[in-house]
């Protein structure tokens, strides 16, 4: 018989809530909400569905302590990437310590860790304190569960479960997309005098962001990060073979560090459009900044951190602190006042065809979580002056 948690596991893989804005016409996390929530009250949790969008809830569960305490937040995101190219994506397989499938990673390992710690937590007679259990929708997307989410529910601190290997992650990297139009002039493939090649103009900006790149990842370093970067994700243009292309686009991505403004892809892109411009007049293009998200850090030495650590070796494993460069709902959950740490089962295969979480990782991140919520909410806060 397979233990409650892991067996939870397996009945969220196996419903599609692959992320509607991803692929569009895809299932959303509707289903998977109602199985949360279904969960989360038969082991005797409050819950409350908060629409993020429509059809997309979140499932907030809320179980409250006998005594005045602390409040904690277990977060973990229930949309998952898109399944192509995999034969059996919601169909879980347990083998070699490996549980498969779309999301068993990324993250609903980490959700029915946070689940299962909250059931065992209500049937010992949950002390003091409040202890949330968040499963949000749209974070592989524009988080808009997690935005949501801060706009109804605070808590005093809270640890996101993104697949982390069960290290304690403190930092992550922030990103911007930036869209470039170049333009050129239209005319037959016969005339050159006539034509511009927008395509060919682009190559000139692609190759001042190739050096912009190699100046950042030969520039500052974090010690947990790394050094930012950009790459061209998306680039179109051109109409037919005999014709000169009128317009080229890019869409390129830059991953940001704590500390850098989250403009600053913006405005390094206008610089070296500024630049092309004054080497030549008939350089004609413009920038436009999209959707960006903040990096996020929280000290080594604050107090969650440290009581993270001691709940992790309390559960007999090593607790790691690093670093993430991806980015995650924690920087939400930061930036709205709830000081947040990422910490989670590991796996491989994160949006990838051949996706798996350790299954043993899954139920040592519930342990410590367990260990976690009942030193937290029952201890006294601590003065910040200190």
């Amino acid at each position: 018989m397979s233990d409650p948690t892991i067996q939870l596991l397996k009945e969220l893989v196996a419903i599609d809530s692959v992320n509607p804005s991803l692929v569009p016409g895809a299932a959303g996390e509707g289903r998977v909400a109602d199985a949360v929530a279904h969960a989360l009250r038969a082991a005797g949790l409050d819950v409350e569905l908060q629409d993020a969008a429509p059809g997309r809830p979140n499932v907030v569960g809320v179980l409250r302590g006998k005594q005045p305490g602390r409040s904690l937040m277990l977060c973990g995101h229930i949309d998952t990437f898109g399944v192509a190219g995999m034969e059996a994506p919601f169909t879980p397989v347990e083998r070699d310590g490996r549980l498969y499938g779309r999301g068993a990673q990324d993250m609903k390992g980490g959700v029915a860790a946070m689940m299962g710690a909250a059931r065992e937590l209500a049937a010992s007679g949950w002390p003091a304190g409040e202890l949330i259990i968040a499963a949000v929708v749209d974070e592989e997307h524009e988080s808009v569960g997690a935005e949501a989410l801060v706009q109804r529910w605070k808590a005093d601190a809270a640890v996101v479960t993104e697949p982390t290997a069960l290290e304690i992650v403190v930092a992550h990297k922030g990103f911007a997309w930036v869209d470039i139009d170049v333009h050129g002039r239209a005319a037959h493939g016969s005339r050159p005098l006539e034509g511009r090649d927008a395509i060919l103009r682009m190559g000139r900006v692609l190759a001042r962001l190739e050096a912009l790149d190699r100046e950042l990842q030969a520039g500052a370093s974090h010690p947990r990060l790394g050094t930012a970067s950009l790459h061209a994700s998306l680039v179109s243009g051109g109409r037919e073979l005999s014709s000169y292309p009128d317009r080229c686009v890019l869409q390129m991505e830059r991953r940001t560090l704590p500390g850098e403004a989250i403009d600053a892809a913006g405005r390094e892109v206008e610089r070296i459009l500024e630049a092309l411009r004054n080497e030549d007049a008939s350089f004609a293009a413009e920038c436009r900044p999209g959707f960006a998200r903040a990096p996020y850090e929280i000290s080594a030495d604050h107090e969650l951190t440290r009581r993270l650590q001691a709940a992790v070796g309390r559960t007999g494993r090593p607790a790691t602190i690093s670093g993430a460069s991806f980015w995650a709902d924690s920087a939400v959950l930061g930036g709205a006042g709830i000081p947040s740490i990422l910490f989670g089962p590991g796996g491989a295969g994160l949006h990838s065809t051949d996706e798996y979480v350790m299954v043993d990782e899954v139920l040592a991140c519930q342990r410590a979580l367990i260990e976690l919520a009942k030193d937290f909410c029952a201890a006294p806060a601590i003065d910040p002056s200190r």
